[in-house]
């Protein structure tokens, strides 16, 4: 385990100064891996983000009518300055949610990077203006954006807002997960070491049901960006209704993996366990359901156990560690809820289990776990565990595989594996999901990123991130 000195910050950054909170509260932040306190942040109030949402209006008009140019060369500072804290960051964000440290360096800060470094190119070949007709229509910034982020992918979900809002000449009150919200300092930190005007950003931490709901609530605020569960994205909507405010949510998922029967199970079955598995299970994108043809059943079980079991659980700072713990005890305790009703239900257990696992008892560990037999009406196949849990659900035809991807209330992700290219993409066509890995297509940082049904709506990443945070004005001429 990495040696590190308890951080504890005082105070909130408004209108480019470090302020106190109005309240006099604190939240504690975990270590996932030794449960000691490593961190405390202040806990904020409903008066916190009136002053950040007055400090990002003041900011605003000349922030929107700085070029675009401009805009964009101070994120690339903030990549450089990212680059230059990644060893810290990465450690921290390890520490923070238990995501193995090699990884946190090339996910964790290694996203985050790239996607403030994208933004002028991005910006560039975007279509600020267009002609049709005899109108003149324009995209200009939203205004006041209330970002709202989880503690999965901490600063990556934070990047995919703030670069992309900030480039479209919007001003940003964010308030992180306050249980992963260490790394939002840092980033804040650098945000104001490379010059971003005063109330461009804004920092507000505190807890959702206090700090979340005044930002999605403020008439101020002009549009609130919300990743987090579909529960709490519910809610974001039903508080930001009474302003009429744009709503971008990016929610739950329950993704399909459909292993066609002419597919290469050698690679698609490891694949598709450690798309499951990422940071734990924890990925709202986790391809958590593998649909397999009923007459290769065996063969797949005994891949994705030889798979499953390979992800050696164990201190995210150990080399020889391949899957970390849960971010909490909450999250720990609520995913073995889960491998307990599979197998109330009658899954059949291939590997893992509710205990600890061997020489793991402190920490949020969880056993990677399997099951087969899986059907679609079970609580394992429709709930989102969030966990390194895998359900197999085997199918009979090809139809049956797509109704059985389909019957969910998210839309997330999904995957499509097949010998024949043109039938995969015929399936992933056909799979109600924003987006679909064909035969392991890598994630692409740049492609819209969000979902279909209750997974919520709007798109993050790249020109499509971008045009969420524009509006649209129309100049007849």
């Amino acid at each position: 385990m990495s040696e590190f000195e308890p951080i504890a910050r005082d105070t909130i950054y408004i209108g480019g100064a470090w302020v106190p909170s109005t309240g006099t509260g604190t939240l504690e932040v975990i270590d996932s891996t030794t449960e000691a306190v490593i961190g405390t942040i202040p806990e904020g109030t409903v008066e916190d983000v009136d002053r950040a949402v007055a400090a990002a209006r003041a900011a605003f008009p000349a922030w929107s009518t700085t070029p675009v140019a401009e805009r964009t060369a101070l994120l690339d500072k903030v990549n450089e300055g990212l680059a230059a804290r990644m060893d810290e960051l990465a450690d921290l964000i390890t520490h923070e949610v238990g995501m193995p440290q090699v990884l946190s360096k090339l996910v964790q800060v290694g996203l985050p990077m790239m996607t403030f470094g994208s933004m002028a190119q991005v910006a560039e070949d975007f279509t600020w203006e267009q002609t049709v007709g005899n109108s003149l229509v324009v995209r200009e910034p939203v205004g006041v954006v209330g970002a709202i982020t989880p503690w999965n992918y901490p600063l990556h979900q934070i990047a995919a807002k703030v670069a992309p809002a900030l480039t479209a000449g919007c001003t940003v009150v964010l308030k992180p997960s306050e249980v992963a919200p260490l790394n939002a300092f840092v980033l804040a930190e650098i945000l104001d070491q490379v010059g971003v005007p005063a109330g461009v950003f804004n920092l507000v931490t505190g807890a959702g049901p206090v700090v979340g709901e005044a930002i999605a609530a403020h008439p101020g605020v002009d549009m609130v960006s919300f990743t987090g569960s579909t529960r709490a994205g519910r809610r974001v909507s039903e508080v930001a209704s009474d302003s009429i405010k744009r709503v971008a949510l990016e929610l739950g998922g329950k993704s399909a993996n459909v292993l066609l029967g002419d597919a290469d199970f050698a690679k698609a079955v490891p694949d598709g366990v450690s798309k499951c598995f990422l940071n734990s299970g924890q990925t709202c994108s986790a391809l958590t359901r593998m649909l397999v043809p009923r007459e290769h059943l065996s063969e797949v079980e005994a891949l994705a156990v030889a798979a499953a079991e390979a992800f050696t659980p164990g201190d995210p700072f150990d080399p020889a560690s391949r899957i970390g713990p849960l971010v909490s005890s909450v999250q720990r305790d609520r995913v073995r809820s889960y491998i307990d009703q599979g197998i109330d239900e009658g899954a059949k257990l291939l590997t893992g289990g509710v205990e600890a696992p061997e020489g793991l008892s402190q920490g949020f560990f969880v056993q990677p776990t399997v099951f087969s037999g899986v059907t679609r009406n079970m609580t394992i196949a429709r709930e989102e565990i969030f966990g390194p849990v895998l359900s197999i659900i085997p199918y009979d035809t090809e139809e049956e595989a797509i109704e059985i991807a389909n019957d969910t209330e998210y839309g997330l992700a999904g995957g499509v594996w097949s010998g024949d290219a043109d039938r995969a993409d015929a399936v992933a066509r056909r799979l109600r999901t924003g987006q679909v890995e064909v035969n392991g297509g890598s994630f692409n940082p740049l492609a819209p990123f969000g979902g279909y049904k209750q997974s919520g709506n709007g798109r993050e990443y790249g020109a499509f991130g971008l045009e969420e945070f524009l509006e649209v004005k129309s100049l007849q001429r």
